[in-house]
């Protein structure tokens, strides 16, 4: 099963993928201050974002109910460093991949999964919060790693990966939480 997870990420477009223990990934509560000091302007404007996704220590609690994750990254080249344009959207390219993940977690038979993405959670092109309206697609709905408490370098370097894949590049990272042995 394992096996195949990663090769379907690979096979959808992740530029590495790897399945680790939960056990290894590093949480802090840090990363939700940093959410707070709002630095990517959406602290308050999405439902998947702080405050609204919940309180850290009840999602970093969350994610220890599971046993296993996907973790999967994307590289995408920029014109150079300053390419704000180039990240935003390489940002969005990752969002079809993290759904067609959902899908194949889901053909697989594995329900009780927490898919967490690269930040903000880019089902919509405008949240619903924004509008008070309603979340439009919870059940596609996709909060961002940070928003658990998860240390994505440390993560990267859990599952094997950089965290930095290069000059005049932008690298993001996903994972899916799982419950199951490998087998």
């Amino acid at each position: 099963m394992t096996e195949k997870l990663v090769s379907e990420a690979l096979a959808l477009g992740a530029y590495r993928a790897s399945i680790i223990e939960v056990k290894d990934i590093s949480l802090d509560r840090a990363f939700r201050e940093m959410c707070e000091r709002n630095a990517c302007g959406v602290y308050g404007k999405c439902y998947m974002c702080p405050p609204d996704v919940g309180d850290i220590d009840t999602l970093m609690a969350e994610v220890g109910k599971y046993d296993r994750a996907l973790v999967y990254q994307t590289v995408s080249r920029l014109e150079d460093s300053f390419d704000f344009e180039g990240m935003v959207a390489a940002k969005k390219r990752t969002y079809p991949l993290a759904q067609k993940l959902r899908a194949v977690f889901r053909d697989m038979g594995i329900t009780d999964a927490l898919h967490l993405g690269c930040g903000g959670c880019g089902v919509c092109e405008t949240c619903a919060k924004r509008t008070g309206e309603v979340c439009r697609y919870p059940e596609l709905a996709m909060p961002s790693l940070e928003a658990y408490g998860i240390n994505v370098s440390l993560l990267a370097k859990a599952a094997g990966m950089k965290y930095i894949n290069g000059k005049d590049t932008v690298t993001y990272f996903g994972a899916v939480l799982f419950r199951g042995k490998e087998e």
